[in-house]
């Protein structure tokens, strides 16, 4: 069903407005199957999980699995983690209002958003890799 989410988005002639609730339909499949049948039981989690769009994570060319449960390329030999570790994880630290969350390596920027979609902590994250490649110094 995301292939033709995907299809919709990006065929000739624009996007189709049903799009965006087929890939809602997907986050939701994610979290049922993927994530919360595996164990993760914190609400808060769950509901950040079924908001934040992983498919604006990922890059274009795979789109198509942006809700599969497993990680994906992108650039720099970097991936954006499987769905069930980020909620894993997410879980695991058991943050409570007014907390403050230092991520190291914010890759694609997904365990960020996941995080600061909890509303109740603050999340810092910083990353090494330049988005782009430096401008050329003149020597």
């Amino acid at each position: 069903m995301l292939a033709l989410a995907v299809w919709m988005v990006f065929r000739p002639g624009g996007a189709d407005r049903l799009a965006p609730d087929l890939f809602e339909q997907a986050r939701n499949r994610m979290v049922d199957e993927a994530i919360a049948s595996r164990g993760v039981k914190d609400p808060a989690v769950l509901r950040a999980m079924r908001t934040v769009p992983r498919h604006e994570f990922v890059p274009p060319e795979y789109l198509d699995q942006a809700y599969d449960d497993h990680p994906l390329p992108i650039g720099y030999g970097q991936t954006i983690s499987q769905p069930y570790i980020v909620a894993w994880m997410t879980e695991l630290l058991e943050l409570k209002p007014g907390e403050k969350v230092l991520e190291i390596g914010t890759g694609s920027g997904y365990q960020a958003a996941v995080l600061a979609e909890l509303g109740s902590v603050e999340v810092y994250s910083i990353e090494i890799v330049p988005s782009s490649p430096p401008a050329p110094r003149n020597a």
